[in-house]
């Protein structure tokens, strides 16, 4: 996997109404967090909800789905997550998870404007989704919430 201070490779990919987007597109308007998940993942759907609450703050969030657009949006539908969202299909052979290395969803990275990858994460760890709700100047856990500070992805 990718980690910080990589350059974050180049990508193509179709959104739920068959869209192409890339990442330079994405780029263009500042930083962004690009979140790789599959819906079968517990650890994912177990997450997302989580960065649902920060989709409203200064940082734009990615989610890449390794899943079809049908399953995709029945997992939106299912935990509520209202992300921007991009397909990245088994039957294109996963081209971005590819090109990051991902091993383990989710896999989390901060990409900044110029492409450097700033933060790189898998699984669920806590610190690091904070330094990310920081980034987007939002909470992200309430003081009621008992949230642990890592689970396997």
């Amino acid at each position: 996997m990718l980690s910080a201070g990589s350059k974050a490779p180049g990508f193509s990919l179709r959104d739920l109404t068959g869209s192409p987007h890339s990442l330079t597109d994405l780029l263009s308007r500042g930083p962004v967090l690009l979140v790789f998940y599959k819906i079968s993942c517990p650890t994912c759907q177990f997450t997302l909800p989580f960065l649902e609450r920060i989709v409203q703050g200064q940082l734009p969030i990615v989610a890449i789905s390794q899943d079809d657009a049908t399953g995709t949006r029945r997992f939106q539908s299912k935990f509520g997550v209202t992300l921007f969202t991009l397909l990245d299909s088994e039957d294109e052979g996963y081209p971005a998870s590819k090109a990051f290395g991902i091993e383990y969803v989710p896999s989390l990275f901060l990409v900044e404007p110029d492409g450097a990858i700033s933060l790189s994460s898998e699984s669920f760890v806590k610190a690091d989704l904070e330094a990310i709700a920081a980034r987007a100047s939002l909470p992200l856990f309430r003081a009621d919430e008992s949230v642990p500070a890592w689970k396997a992805g």
